[in-house]
């Protein structure tokens, strides 16, 4: 039986990437779909290139850039090879990225190198570094959609209108994983540390 004119035009054989762009910004999901599936590899090694970040990022960075290929693809003039372009969005992926990176880094050196309390007590210090510790623990256990959502909206202080567009999503979704993200993070640093005094007191 066949299968109509569209399921026919975005198999992989059959479409050029440049047909598989018109079709994207038609909205047919399925062209995004091949074009990954054509490029995610080559994609991927750009990136590893660019950024050398480890194997985590690096496919968050992959699929971004693919989601931002799907949202730009109205935009492609034809000028350059699909390739071309999309490695050219995956640069601005990667810069971005990077950009970050640098910032957060910053702030960590900053915060490292600021002048302490001299009256701050040893305990108090260890069981802060502790905390910090168990929250990026919990950071990274999350889901890649919770975590991805919660370093948009709430490290990278990005407009939650914007982190719905960029990630293809409906806003109410977006919030949904918000909370959630919150919820578990909340919840994973109001666990008593190991050895504090609010663990002493709980269990005494």
């Amino acid at each position: 039986m066949a299968d109509g004119g569209k399921g026919s035009a975005l198999r992989g054989h059959e479409s050029t990437d440049a047909e598989l762009l018109a079709s994207c910004a038609g909205g047919q999901a399925e062209a995004l779909g091949v074009l990954f599936d054509r490029h995610q590899r080559a994609v991927f090694r750009f990136v590893a290139r660019l950024s050398g970040t480890d194997q985590r990022d690096l496919d968050d960075l992959t699929q971004l850039t693919f989601i931002r290929v799907g949202q730009s693809a109205g935009s492609f003039s034809g000028r350059s090879s699909v390739r071309s372009w999309i490695f050219a969005i995956a640069s601005h992926v990667v810069r971005d990225h990077i950009r970050a990176e640098v910032r957060r880094r910053s702030l960590v050196q900053s915060a490292a190198n600021s002048p302490r309390d001299e009256t701050e007590r040893p305990d108090h210090t260890f069981e802060g570094r502790q905390a910090l510790a168990i929250f990026g623990s919990a950071l990274a256990a999350l889901s890649h959609d919770l975590r991805l959502t919660f370093v948009m909206c709430e490290i990278e202080d990005m407009p939650g209108k914007d982190v719905a567009l960029a990630l293809g999503i409906p806003e109410g979704t977006l919030w949904r994983r918000l909370h959630e993200a919150r919820r578990i993070l909340m919840a994973a640093i109001q666990e008593p540390l190991p050895g504090s005094k609010r663990e002493a007191h709980e269990h005494s």
